[in-house]
């Protein structure tokens, strides 16, 4: 396998992430002097906002999901490729991908982030994460067959099981997953589950901090704590998950939940580029980049979004 663009004597500009970072960029340079070639490990661009409204079967995927190429339709001057990039040589301008090698005169990383758990394996292993479209389509298979499951099993304690849905973090994506699986309880399943006791259902969103939506204003915080009781949600603050495991979520003060719903959305982590040296690398794995977000220490390297750190003030 190969790319199989051909070179031309217009600069070549690799862009790598094609979520809203990458894809706007690409636009922007409609009809520059450059060769784009924008390189994505799907063959679509997904709409991250409403995930969660996937997940919770609100919504179908196809309404956030856009195709890379139908979106780049007409255009000449840019090249797709459904590859994954696994590394990249600064000294031969050149990056590793899994489907070749290619060669760039500028290259833009902006492929985001990925899930980040903290380095328990045990957790990565069983939980489910919510990044991107695929995760939320699983998230979703998992709810509505552990829904069915719990009409027909024979013991509480299964049942149970089936009905506590545990989500870990109440950053934005937790918060949002919770909402909107407690106005399913409330609007969807008592029509769709006539034979289900929805007060059974019982959905928990755990925080190790003390707030939710620790990154907004203490105001927004309370008030989305407020709502998200009213509509009936657990809520556990200053307590840390520290494993999975007989079916059961873990609490660093041993309490217990049972749960064939364990959702993860604690923290994330920038997706990793191998042969990156480590000092350009920042909190999360991002890359830092100075106020024009040129990777330090090399003139063609950019990095935008959440895969980069920005660690200078933007002069004036």
């Amino acid at each position: 396998m190969g790319f199989n663009i051909p070179k031309t004597d217009k600069k070549r500009v690799i862009i790598v992430g094609g979520g809203f970072g990458g894809l706007k960029l690409a636009n922007k340079l409609k009809n520059s002097y450059f060769q784009i070639v924008l390189v994505d490990k799907n063959n679509y661009h997904q709409f991250l906002p409403l995930i969660y409204q996937v997940a919770s079967a609100g919504i179908n995927q196809s309404a956030i999901s856009f195709p890379f190429r139908k979106i780049i339709q007409g255009r000449k001057d840019i090249h797709f490729r459904m590859a994954e990039v696994r590394a990249v040589f600064p000294e031969k301008n050149m990056i590793l991908t899994s489907i070749g090698k290619i060669e760039y005169d500028y290259i833009v990383f902006a492929a985001g982030t990925i899930t980040n758990y903290f380095g328990n394996k045990t957790i990565e292993a069983e939980a489910i994460p919510m990044k991107n479209v695929s995760e939320a389509m699983g998230l979703r298979n998992t709810l509505l067959s552990n829904f069915e499951r719990s009409i027909t099993c024979t013991t509480e304690e299964e049942r149970q099981e089936l009905l506590n849905i545990v989500i870990v973090g109440a950053g934005a994506t937790g918060v949002e997953i919770a909402g909107a699986i407690a106005e399913m309880k409330k609007l969807v399943i008592p029509k769709d589950y006539p034979e289900m006791d929805n007060k059974v259902l019982n959905i928990y969103l755990i925080e190790a901090g003390d707030r939710v939506l620790s990154g907004m204003s203490k105001e927004s915080s309370a008030a989305s704590e407020k709502f998200l009781r009213k509509m009936g949600v657990n809520i556990i603050l200053n307590k840390k998950v520290i494993a999975y495991e007989d079916r059961k979520v873990i609490l660093e003060d041993g309490t217990k939940i049972s749960t064939r719903s364990f959702i993860w959305v604690s923290g994330v982590s920038a997706v990793p580029i191998d042969n990156l040296e480590k000092s350009i690398l920042g909190r999360g794995g991002r890359i830092q980049v100075d106020e024009y977000n040129r990777v330090k220490g090399f003139n063609n390297i950019y990095a935008i979004g959440d895969q980069c750190l920005q660690t200078t003030d933007i002069s004036l």
